[in-house]
Order: C-alpha cells, then sequence, then structure tokens
C-alpha cells in the first residue's frame, strides 16, 4: 500500500494548484513534495499530475483519485475531533466565500454572533465578486445568493432561505410620474434594469398568478445598489430583494409599489464539498447561518 503521507502531500498540491504554493503552505521544500507525489505515482502506476515549468494539470485519474484521498483527509479529521471530545465544542478554522453584497446583508451581522457562540471556532471570511471555486480554493462552504437555480457543480447544496423582490420608486419619481395601479401600468414607466437585454420583470401574487410587463429601460446596472441608489435619486421604478430597501421603505425614502405582487426571489444556499458539512464546526456554522437566514 501506498505512503498514506503521500495521499496528504497529493491533496495540498492540488487544492493549492501547484507545487511551489503547496510547499510555501506546508513549510516543505518543493523538491520534497514534488518527490513524494512521483513516489506515490509510482506506487500506483498512474500518472497523477501532467506538470511541466510553464504548466500544472491534474489527470482524470489524479482527480478521481484526489476525490478519494481529500475525503480520506476529512475523515482523518473527524476522527480525530471524535477523540479530542471536539464533537460537543466545535473548533478548528472554518473557512467561507461569499459574494459582497451577501457578506455585508447577510453574514456581517451572524457571522461574529457565530464566532461568540463558538469560542474555540476560528471564522474566516473571504467576499470577493469573482469566481471562486470552492474545492480548489480550499474553502469548507460558499454562502451563495441567486435568481436562478445553481449548477450541478458536484458540491453539496443547501437551501437556506429567500428574500422577495420588492418593486420601489422614490417618491420623487411618483409625484413626477403618477404611481401604477395595475402591473401592466409598468410598460409605461422608466425601469431601472439589471440589463438592457432584459425583457423586464415578471410579477408574481401570492395566489400564483404572474404577469410578465417591460417598463422602458432608463438606467441599467447589474448592482443592486447602484440600481438603489438610481432609484432614491429619482431615475426610475426598480426592484430590489427587501433586505437591500427595508431601512429606505420604513423611512420613506423609497415607496414600495404594487404591495400585493413581488418580482421573483433571491434564494440562498450553502454549497459545501462532499463531506466536508460532517465536520463539526462546518456543520455547527452551517446550521447557525441556516437558523437565521429564514424565508421573508
Amino acid at each position: 500500500m501506498a505512503n498514506l503521507n503521500d495521499f496528504t502531500f497529493f491533496v495540498h498540491v492540488v487544492d493549492h494548484g501547484g507545487f511551489a504554493p503547496a510547499a510555501r503552505a506546508l513549510n516543505l521544500p518543493k523538491s520534497t513534495l514534488s518527490k513524494r507525489v512521483a513516489e506515490l505515482e509510482k506506487d500506483l502506476g498512474v500518472r497523477l499530475i501532467n506538470r511541466t515549468s510553464r504548466h500544472f494539470a491534474v489527470t482524470e485519474s489524479g482527480k478521481d483519485f484526489y476525490r478519494h484521498a481529500a475525503a480520506m483527509m476529512i475523515e482523518a479529521e473527524a476522527a480525530e475531533n471524535v477523540v479530542r471530545g471536539r464533537l460537543a465544542e466545535p473548533s478548528g478554522t472554518v473557512r467561507i466565500t461569499a459574494s459582497v453584497p451577501t457578506a455585508q446583508l447577510s453574514l456581517a451581522p451572524l457571522l461574529p454572533q457565530l464566532a461568540l457562540a463558538y469560542p474555540k471556532l476560528r471564522v474566516t471570511l473571504h467576499a470577493t465578486d469573482r469566481f471562486v471555486d470552492v474545492i480548489q480554493d480550499g474553502f469548507d462552504l460558499a454562502v451563495r445568493d441567486h435568481f436562478a437555480p445553481l449548477p450541478d457543480s458536484g458540491l453539496v447544496q443547501r437551501r437556506i432561505g429567500f428574500q422577495a423582490k420588492l418593486i420601489v420608486a422614490s417618491p420623487l419619481y411618483l409625484q413626477g410620474n403618477g404611481t401604477p395601479e395595475r402591473p401592466e401600468d409598468l410598460d409605461h414607466h422608466d425601469g431601472l434594469l439589471t440589463s438592457l437585454a432584459s425583457e423586464g420583470w415578471v410579477m408574481e401574487r401570492a395566489d400564483g398568478s404572474t404577469v410578465s410587463v417591460s417598463p422602458r429601460p432608463r438606467f441599467v446596472a447589474d448592482e443592486s445598489r447602484v440600481l438603489r441608489e438610481a432609484a432614491l435619486a429619482g431615475l426610475g421604478i426598480t426592484t430590489l430583494p427587501g433586505k437591500l430597501c427595508q431601512q429606505e421603505i420604513e423611512s420613506g425614502t423609497l415607496i414600495r409599489i404594487l404591495p400585493e405582487w413581488t418580482a421573483g426571489k433571491v434564494m440562498t444556499t450553502i454549497l459545501m464539498p462532499h463531506r466536508r458539512g460532517q465536520l463539526p464546526s462546518v456543520r455547527a456554522t452551517v446550521d447557525f447561518i441556516a437558523e437565521r437566514l429564514v424565508d421573508g
């Protein structure tokens, strides 16, 4: 049987995307990692990584092997947790990634509470709007806000809540242009949209009925906070997640239009690598977030 330590070295190399970054993370010579992975390939009789001075790629056999080797490491960590009695009190580092809006609106109020609830837990949050590969970048979980169902990525998905998208405009705009009384009236108003190619909004009511509307494109931005500012400036009518405009509605700087209607939902889903959610620290984090991000 191959040296199990080599399994660990191989997983670190894949997780870090190369021998050099893995060597820095492990504080080992790059030559040592290269030698150990080469020895592992020799023991297995198969190439796991294709590498040159400028290229690094995991082979198909390497990807299959990685999934099992990574699971082995997780199981080993879980076994250690049991022996140390850490199931009763989650500890260790939990690495979370989320988009900037999700981090600001959903996680910012929760993660400090999580850290207080579990003093031995170290929470690290990476907020970014770029694409993040949860496995390759070494995260334990990702929190995603999305409009359409997420594609099958091989990650465990747990939907934890949703927000209704509300139709809003400023008092200034409504004073000058009138207040829509029916969804169809929106076709004659200025719309603040996410794309010029947008065909408008699909309005939904509690009884399940829907209506498609197409306001005139007045302002376009693919970021909800920019659309909120455009609405506050009186440029037109837009749709926003309730959490993003609730304060403005309560203060009267934005008015909710057609309150019996919404413009769809923003769903929130947690994604995790397979088996990662079995770790006490990750499971406690997921449950903590899920219990507090309720549907609304």
